[in-house]
Protein backbone atom coordinates (compact mmCIF):
# COMPACT_ATOMS: atom_id res chain seq x y z
CA UNK A 1 0.00 0.00 0.00
CA UNK A 2 1.08 3.19 -1.00
CA UNK A 3 2.21 5.94 1.89
CA UNK A 4 0.06 9.12 1.74
CA UNK A 5 2.77 11.17 0.92
CA UNK A 6 3.37 8.87 -2.22
CA UNK A 7 -0.18 8.99 -3.31
CA UNK A 8 0.01 12.95 -2.89
CA UNK A 9 3.33 12.93 -4.83
CA UNK A 10 2.05 11.09 -8.04
CA UNK A 11 -1.50 13.38 -7.49
CA UNK A 12 1.03 16.39 -8.12
CA UNK A 13 3.51 14.79 -10.40
CA UNK A 14 0.16 14.20 -12.57
CA UNK A 15 -0.80 17.54 -12.53
CA UNK A 16 2.58 19.02 -13.81
CA UNK A 17 2.38 16.21 -16.70
CA UNK A 18 -1.46 17.21 -17.43
CA UNK A 19 -0.09 21.20 -17.52
CA UNK A 20 2.76 20.19 -20.09
CA UNK A 21 5.28 20.56 -16.98
CA UNK A 22 7.56 17.59 -17.39
CA UNK A 23 9.87 18.14 -14.95
CA UNK A 24 9.05 15.10 -12.65
CA UNK A 25 8.78 11.84 -13.92
CA UNK A 26 5.40 9.69 -12.89
CA UNK A 27 3.85 6.48 -14.73
CA UNK A 28 0.70 6.64 -13.06
CA UNK A 29 -2.77 7.94 -15.22
CA UNK A 30 -4.25 11.26 -14.38
CA UNK A 31 -7.07 10.89 -12.36
CA UNK A 32 -7.36 13.80 -10.07
CA UNK A 33 -8.23 17.34 -11.60
CA UNK A 34 -6.00 19.23 -8.96
CA UNK A 35 -4.60 20.53 -12.31
CA UNK A 36 -7.88 22.45 -12.49
CA UNK A 37 -6.92 24.85 -9.37
CA UNK A 38 -4.07 26.46 -9.60
CA UNK A 39 -3.43 28.27 -6.30
CA UNK A 40 -4.36 24.42 -4.72
CA UNK A 41 -1.24 23.19 -7.01
CA UNK A 42 1.10 25.77 -6.49
CA UNK A 43 0.05 25.53 -2.56
CA UNK A 44 0.20 21.87 -2.11
CA UNK A 45 4.20 21.84 -4.37
CA UNK A 46 5.08 24.28 -2.02
CA UNK A 47 4.38 22.29 1.43
CA UNK A 48 5.55 18.97 -0.70
CA UNK A 49 7.98 16.72 1.57
CA UNK A 50 9.41 16.05 -1.83
CA UNK A 51 12.77 18.37 -2.84
CA UNK A 52 11.32 17.33 -6.65
CA UNK A 53 8.13 18.53 -6.31
CA UNK A 54 8.89 21.65 -4.39
CA UNK A 55 11.06 22.24 -6.96
CA UNK A 56 9.12 21.86 -9.84
CA UNK A 57 7.19 25.18 -8.91
CA UNK A 58 10.36 26.96 -11.12
CA UNK A 59 9.50 24.86 -14.33
CA UNK A 60 6.04 25.48 -13.44
CA UNK A 61 6.03 29.13 -13.48
CA UNK A 62 7.79 29.28 -16.62
CA UNK A 63 5.51 27.10 -18.40
CA UNK A 64 2.69 29.09 -16.75
CA UNK A 65 3.59 32.71 -15.63
CA UNK A 66 -0.26 33.22 -16.09
CA UNK A 67 -0.07 31.40 -12.43
CA UNK A 68 2.12 34.42 -10.99
CA UNK A 69 -1.33 36.11 -10.22
CA UNK A 70 -2.03 33.02 -7.44
CA UNK A 71 1.97 33.43 -5.53
CA UNK A 72 1.44 35.94 -3.45
CA UNK A 73 -1.87 34.91 -1.62
CA UNK A 74 -0.85 31.31 -1.25
CA UNK A 75 2.77 32.77 0.30
CA UNK A 76 0.91 34.48 3.01
CA UNK A 77 -0.87 31.42 3.94
CA UNK A 78 2.50 29.54 4.33
CA UNK A 79 4.42 28.99 7.18
CA UNK A 80 7.58 30.70 7.03
CA UNK A 81 9.78 27.79 5.45
CA UNK A 82 6.86 27.06 2.78
CA UNK A 83 7.05 30.67 1.65
CA UNK A 84 10.80 31.32 1.66
CA UNK A 85 10.20 27.74 -0.89
CA UNK A 86 7.89 29.47 -2.74
CA UNK A 87 9.30 33.35 -3.19
CA UNK A 88 12.70 31.47 -3.95
CA UNK A 89 11.86 29.57 -6.60
CA UNK A 90 9.38 31.97 -7.83
CA UNK A 91 12.05 34.33 -7.84
CA UNK A 92 14.64 32.42 -9.38
CA UNK A 93 11.89 31.19 -12.14
CA UNK A 94 11.58 35.11 -13.01
CA UNK A 95 15.42 35.31 -13.41
CA UNK A 96 15.43 32.22 -15.38
CA UNK A 97 13.02 33.42 -17.86
CA UNK A 98 15.24 36.29 -18.41
CA UNK A 99 17.63 34.65 -18.77
CA UNK A 100 16.47 32.24 -21.57
CA UNK A 101 14.55 34.52 -23.32
CA UNK A 102 16.86 34.51 -26.23
CA UNK A 103 16.40 30.47 -26.57
CA UNK A 104 12.63 30.02 -26.43
CA UNK A 105 9.24 32.04 -26.84
CA UNK A 106 8.31 33.79 -23.87
CA UNK A 107 4.56 34.10 -23.94
CA UNK A 108 4.00 35.99 -20.61
CA UNK A 109 6.67 37.76 -18.54
CA UNK A 110 6.55 36.54 -14.74
CA UNK A 111 6.77 40.17 -12.50
CA UNK A 112 9.03 40.97 -10.43
CA UNK A 113 6.49 39.71 -6.70
CA UNK A 114 9.12 39.29 -4.51
CA UNK A 115 12.84 40.49 -4.96
CA UNK A 116 11.82 43.34 -2.51
CA UNK A 117 11.14 40.84 0.27
CA UNK A 118 13.72 38.66 -0.30
CA UNK A 119 15.74 42.12 -0.30
CA UNK A 120 17.57 41.11 -3.56
CA UNK A 121 19.56 43.54 -5.89
CA UNK A 122 18.28 43.47 -9.77
CA UNK A 123 21.54 42.98 -11.61
CA UNK A 124 21.82 43.18 -15.72
CA UNK A 125 24.05 40.19 -15.66
CA UNK A 126 21.29 37.72 -14.16
CA UNK A 127 23.99 35.12 -13.73
CA UNK A 128 24.51 37.25 -10.60
CA UNK A 129 20.79 37.88 -9.69
CA UNK A 130 20.57 34.09 -9.22
CA UNK A 131 24.11 33.85 -7.71
CA UNK A 132 22.58 36.37 -4.80
CA UNK A 133 19.30 34.98 -4.70
CA UNK A 134 20.98 31.71 -3.70
CA UNK A 135 23.36 33.28 -0.77
CA UNK A 136 19.91 35.15 0.18
CA UNK A 137 18.20 31.48 0.28
CA UNK A 138 21.11 30.06 2.26
CA UNK A 139 20.63 33.06 4.81
CA UNK A 140 17.21 33.06 5.26
CA UNK A 141 16.85 29.04 5.13
CA UNK A 142 19.80 28.56 7.75
CA UNK A 143 20.82 25.95 5.41
CA UNK A 144 24.37 25.20 2.99
CA UNK A 145 22.40 23.96 0.29
CA UNK A 146 23.76 24.69 -3.50
CA UNK A 147 20.56 26.85 -4.15
CA UNK A 148 22.40 27.74 -7.37
CA UNK A 149 22.90 24.26 -8.57
CA UNK A 150 19.57 23.57 -7.76
CA UNK A 151 17.95 26.52 -9.86
CA UNK A 152 20.43 26.28 -12.31
CA UNK A 153 19.64 21.92 -12.52
CA UNK A 154 15.53 22.99 -12.90
CA UNK A 155 16.76 25.43 -15.69
CA UNK A 156 18.68 23.33 -17.26
CA UNK A 157 16.22 20.27 -17.63
CA UNK A 158 13.21 23.11 -18.45
CA UNK A 159 15.01 24.42 -21.93
CA UNK A 160 16.16 20.97 -22.68
CA UNK A 161 12.67 20.17 -22.83
CA UNK A 162 11.73 23.22 -24.47
CA UNK A 163 14.28 23.07 -27.17
CA UNK A 164 13.70 19.53 -27.52
CA UNK A 165 10.13 20.09 -27.98
CA UNK A 166 10.61 23.19 -30.72
CA UNK A 167 13.37 20.88 -32.65
CA UNK A 168 10.92 18.19 -32.90
CA UNK A 169 7.97 20.69 -33.88
CA UNK A 170 10.27 21.78 -36.39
Amino acid sequence: MKSETSVQGDLLANALRFLGVNFVATDQEITESIHKHPSKLIKALAQSEEARLRLSLIPLFLDHPEFARYAPKIANSLNNSERLTLQCYYTAAMFLQKKFSSLVEIKQQLPDLFSTNLNIEHNSDLDICLTNLSVRHQILSQTSVNWLGTYQHAGQIWIREKTNTTAKNG
